[in-house]
């Protein structure tokens, strides 16, 4: 192979590779350059500064070799000395670079066979490229392919320029596909690796739900209708929230569609897969009534701060509100984001008598009175002994059979009851070695710091390296359990916002920070 062979017809093959890979004709003569320099390298020496240059128009080879001007010439291949760079530029100078031309060769059958091996790397890694930048753009996307074959479980997918895995864990359970079958999947993740990119694709993603009944349902591809919120168990059931812009168009009829038509295409590609398409709310108590659908709700009870709902159902409707091993309930979880907790009325009641129970014991040994009077208080609603505090002598009086000395009594023996227990929770404080300076924190109680002092934080610099979720507890997923770990402050009720200030105060007075407007963190 001459480099002073046909010029078109390095052209030509350059124009030929760039179709068959889909590759820019630059990149393929580029790396025809880069062979050509790497030839000549071998012929003029390793250490020679070749360059190779392709014009793209005519095909013409031209080679140069750059010299540094020096004064005296230690390395003939990269220096040239200043009287001889005067020659071909008399305004050469020490320090300048020079290039200069070199004659055609013609390469040998080793150096050819060696040029060839880098024009096939340096259009491979162009073609990768190519095809990580062509399918990173279509994450998020459902895309068609053929198997190709299917090892250890997993299906490889032809995708025309490329090769896509549906790994096991993202097929449905009990499908299974042949060479040669069409398959539907979404592009779930694209990675960058040694080998090419891995195009990862998946058929148990929320989102491939989503994006089916955006295929099917004109009004979601027009954003007429918004999928608010998916939840699955692939192959079993699915729940998916919609909502309408336009009032005039039932969200949930037109996912159904004619007689199921529109809904059951999306069943069909899921394999019997059962969907519950309800209704989204911002309402959340509404939107986990709606959730749990079948089933009926007769009253829910919302806990905001630890996004935590309790559910009663009548007895007869628990097993439908639960699912088959939990898996209704689950879904409605995953869907709204909190978690459920379900009893049933007769539960409902006999755990409110218990509390209501509860309650009158704690008045009657707190405020030294009798049943009945117990029994009265709890019934007004009254929760804790703090509680009686707070509320006016006039308030008290209200309730029937008491009267204003009544109502200043109980006061007074709560005000009493609460000053006891705060002076031996203080004397608690002390024993365990709890710092007087940590009452300095805003909105940390003597019972707070003697729960700190059990838990060996003792002082402003053990609270300034406690994090947020120390306090509060955290809540983690261990296979298909939820987890939850409480913190030093279980039991009292602490905003989110009221810890993390008390650990930036702490922080403050500790000297660790001096600037109290900077946001908290959760770990130091």
């Amino acid at each position: 192979m001459a480099v002073s062979a046909n010029r078109l017809e390095l052209l030509q093959i350059a124009d030929a590779v760039a179709r068959e890979k889909s590759i820019d004709r630059q990149i393929v003569l580029a790396s025809m350059e880069d062979a050509y320099a790497k030839a000549a390298r071998s012929r003029y020496g390793q250490e020679t500064n070749v360059q190779a240059e392709i014009d793209p128009k005519t095909g013409e080879l031209r080679l140069w070799r750059h010299l540094l001007v020096v004064e005296a010439v230690e390395n003939p291949a990269v220096e040239i000395s200043l009287k001889d760079a005067m020659r071909s530029n008399p305004a050469a100078q020490v320090g300048d670079a020079i290039a200069d031309k070199l004659p055609p060769f013609t390469l040998g059958r080793i150096a050819a066979q060696s040029a060839k091996q880098v024009i096939v790397q340096k259009v491979r890694d162009a073609e990768r490229d190519r095809q990580y930048d062509e399918f990173k753009e279509r994450i998020g996307e459902i895309i068609n392919g053929v198997v190709k074959r299917a090892e250890y479980g997993n299906v490889i997918v032809d995708l025309g320029r490329g090769e896509g895995i549906v790994r096991r864990d993202d097929l449905i359970p009990r499908e299974t596909f042949r060479v040669g079958d069409r398959i539907r999947a979404y592009v779930a993740d694209v990675r960058r690796e040694p080998r090419g990119p891995q195009i990862f694709l998946s058929r148990t993603h929320p989102q491939f739900m989503t994006k089916l009944f955006t295929q099917e349902v004109p009004e979601i591809y027009d954003g007429i209708i918004e999928i608010k919120a998916v939840s699955r168990d692939p192959g079993s059931r699915a729940k998916i929230a919609v909502i309408s812009r336009d009032s005039s168009i039932d969200p949930v009829g037109a996912c159904v569609g004619m007689r199921g038509s529109r809904v059951q295409a999306v069943v069909g590609e899921l394999q019997g897969e059962k969907i519950d398409i309800i209704p989204w709310s911002p309402d959340i108590a509404t939107f986990i009534v709606n959730a749990l659908q079948p089933a009926e709700v007769a009253k829910v009870v919302l806990d905001e701060d630890s996004e935590r709902i309790e559910v009663v159902v009548p007895d007869d409707q628990l097993s439908l509100a639960i699912g088959r091993r939990g898996q209704n309930v689950r879904l409605a979880s995953q869907l709204t984001g909190w978690d459920i907790d379900i009893l049933t009325e007769a539960e409902e009641s006999e755990r409110r008598q218990k509390e209501f129970a509860e309650r009158t014991t704690i008045f009657m040994e707190a405020l030294d009175v009798d049943e009945v009077v117990g029994q009265l208080l709890a019934s007004e609603g009254f929760r804790s002994v703090e509680e009686l505090t707070y509320v006016d002598v006039s308030e008290l009086a209200s309730i029937e059979g008491f009267d204003e000395d009544t109502a200043a009594e109980i006061q007074n023996r709560a005000t009493s009851y609460l000053a006891k227990i705060e002076a031996e929770l203080d004397a608690r404080r002390a024993e365990l070695g709890v710092s007087d300076d940590l009452l300095s924190i805003p909105g940390l109680t003597v019972a707070m710091m003697v729960k700190l002092g059990e838990n060996e934080v003792k002082t402003i610099e053990d609270l300034a390296g406690c994090a947020t979720d120390d306090l509060l507890g955290w809540t983690e997923r261990r296979g298909t359990e939820t987890v939850r770990t409480p913190g030093y402050f279980g039991g009292f009720e602490v905003t989110r916002e009221d810890a993390e200030a008390m650990v930036m105060e702490a922080r403050r007075l500790a000297g660790w920070i001096s600037d109290e407007s900077e946001p908290a963190g959760d770990a130091v």
